[in-house]
C-alpha cells in the first residue's frame, strides 16, 4: 500500500550505497551508515526551499493577522461568509496556509519509509511487518531496489560491531539472520543507547533555538501575541510539546529504533540545527530590508522641515 514511499526511499539509499562504494568498501558499516545520512541531506536539501516560503507565509499570516480579526469581528455571526472573506485576504495577501505544513509533512513519510526499508533488510521474524523467512530465504530475497548482494551486504555490515538493522528490544531469533552473530543484546544497547541520548537533546535544542526566537520577536515587537489568553495557554502549550514532549517521545520509543534510523535521526537533528540558524538569520535579514524600505517610504513622503503639510482637505474648508 505504500510501496509509493519505500521504492523512491530505497532509490535514494541505493543511489548513495553505490557513490561511497566507489571510494570505500561497499560492505563497510561506515558505507552504509554514510549513505543513510546522506539520504537525510538530500531529504532535506529539497526541503529548503519549501521551509523559506513557509516561514515568508508566516510572516505574511502574522502582518494580517488585525485585518484578519476584524473579518472574524464582523462576521461572528455567518461562518459562511467568515470563511470566504478570509479565503480573499490570504488570496489577496498570498498566504496557503496548507503549503505551510509541506516541509514537516513530508518528513513524516521519509521517516515511515526509511524505518520500514532498513527493517525488511531482515525479514526473518513473526509479527507486524515480518514475513517470517528462513535465513537463507532472507538473505537470497531483494530489498525494494536492493538487489540480492546488497541485501547481503548490509546484512553483513556492522557498525561498532552491531548490524545496523539491528534494535534494542529485537527478538532473538532475528539474531541468526546476521551471520556471524557475534553481537548481543547489551551490545546493541551500548551502541543505541548514546544515539538515542544525542538524538533526545538536539531535539530539545533545535526546538529552544525555535522558541527563544519566537520570545525574542515578542519583546521586540515583530511577533503580534497572543489575542486572548486561550491563544496564549495554546501556544504555551505548543511551545512545551516541543521542548519536552517530543524528546520524551524519543527517549521512549528509541528502543524499537534500528541503528540505522537512529543514524538517520542524528543526521537529521544536525541539519535542523544548521538550517534554523541559516534561515533564521536570512529571515531577520528580509525584515530589516522590509523595515528599511518602509522608514524610506515614510521619509519620502512626510513633510521637509519648515514646510506646512500639505492638506487639500483643510484647503476646501
Amino acid at each position: 500500500m505504500l510501496n509509493f514511499i519505500y521504492w523512491p526511499i530505497s532509490a535514494i539509499l541505493w543511489f548513495w550505497h553505490k557513490a561511497f562504494s566507489l571510494v570505500l568498501d561497499p560492505g563497510s558499516g561506515i558505507t552504509w551508515a554514510l549513505s543513510i545520512m546522506f539520504l537525510t541531506f538530500t531529504v532535506r536539501l529539497v526541503l529548503v526551499k519549501p521551509m523559506l516560503n513557509t516561514m515568508r507565509s508566516q510572516r505574511k499570516m502574522q502582518d494580517m493577522s488585525p485585518r484578519l480579526q476584524e473579518i472574524r469581528e464582523k462576521y461572528k455571526n455567518d461562518q459562511q461568509k467568515m470563511m470566504e472573506e478570509s479565503r480573499k485576504l490570504q488570496k489577496e495577501v498570498g498566504v496557503n496556509p496548507i503549503a505551510g505544513c509541506l516541509p514537516m509533512l513530508v518528513q513524516i513519510p521519509v521517516f515511515i519509509g526509511l524505518f520500514h526499508v532498513l527493517r525488511s533488510f531482515n525479514r526473518t521474524g513473526e509479527g507486524v511487518g515480518q514475513l517470517e523467512m528462513t535465513i537463507e530465504q532472507n538473505r537470497d530475497t531483494p530489498n525494494y531496489i536492493f538487489g540480492v548482494g546488497e541485501v547481503q551486504s548490509f546484512l553483513d555490515a556492522r557498525l561498532f560491531g552491531v548490524p545496523l538493522s539491528a534494535y534494542i528490544t529485537m527478538p532473538e531469533d532475528m539474531f541468526q539472520a546476521f551471520q556471524p552473530v557475534d553481537f548481543t543484546r547489551p551490545h546493541i544497547a551500548l551502541v543505541a543507547a548514546p544515539m538515542i541520548i544525542i538524538i533526545v537533546i538536539a531535539t530539545h535544542m533545535n526546538a529552544r533555538l525555535s522558541v527563544n526566537r519566537q520570545e525574542a520577536r515578542k519583546a521586540s515587537g515583530k511577533q503580534a501575541a497572543p489575542q486572548n489568553d486561550q491563544m496564549a495557554m495554546q501556544m504555551q502549550m505548543m511551545n512545551k510539546m516541543m521542548l519536552w514532549f517530543m524528546p520524551a517521545t524519543i527517549l521512549f520509543t528509541g528502543f524499537i529504533w534500528t541503528i540505522g534510523l537512529l543514524i538517520y535521526m542524528m543526521s537529521n537533528n544536525v541539519w535542523t540545527f544548521f538550517q534554523q540558524r541559516y534561515i533564521f538569520g536570512k529571515m531577520d535579514a528580509e525584515e530589516a530590508a522590509e523595515d528599511e524600505i518602509k522608514k524610506a517610504a515614510k521619509r519620502s513622503t512626510a513633510p521637509k522641515p519648515g514646510v506646512k503639510p500639505n492638506n487639500p482637505k483643510k484647503r476646501r474648508k
